[in-house]
């Protein structure tokens, strides 16, 4: 039941993070998409790295097997994406739309490699 939990946190986190990352680079191109909508859900898809990382724990701590190391290291990364993100978002208020765009597209890309990692 973790490990499906996991496997599913995982492609909400994809997609999401994904969806986020577009949306924020529309808003930068029209203005009509920057809304309160954007941010909730940015903030809602960067949420979902935390909750995987919780969940990837507790199911190697319950199972007792242990992720591929590039598996946690792509986890890890993600987190700290979603740290220097934010702590960017006063330096580059302007473009706030492209800082979390490209992050969430950048995001997404590391929830893709940490999905498909076998070693």
């Amino acid at each position: 039941m973790l490990e499906l939990s996991h496997i599913l946190g995982a492609w909400v986190l994809i997609v999401s993070n994904g969806l986020a990352g577009v949306w924020a680079l529309l808003a930068h191109r029209n203005s009509r998409y920057d809304n309160r909508s954007l941010w909730r859900f940015t903030v809602l898809a960067q949420f979902f790295v935390f909750i995987q990382i919780v969940l990837g724990a507790v199911q190697m701590r319950i199972s007792g097997v242990e992720a591929p190391p590039f598996h946690v290291l792509y986890g890890v990364l993600a987190a700290m994406s979603v740290g220097v993100i934010y702590s960017y978002r006063s330096q580059m208020r302007q473009h706030a739309n492209l800082l979390y765009g490209f992050g969430g597209l950048f995001i997404m890309g590391l929830g893709i490699r940490a999905a498909f990692i076998t070693t």
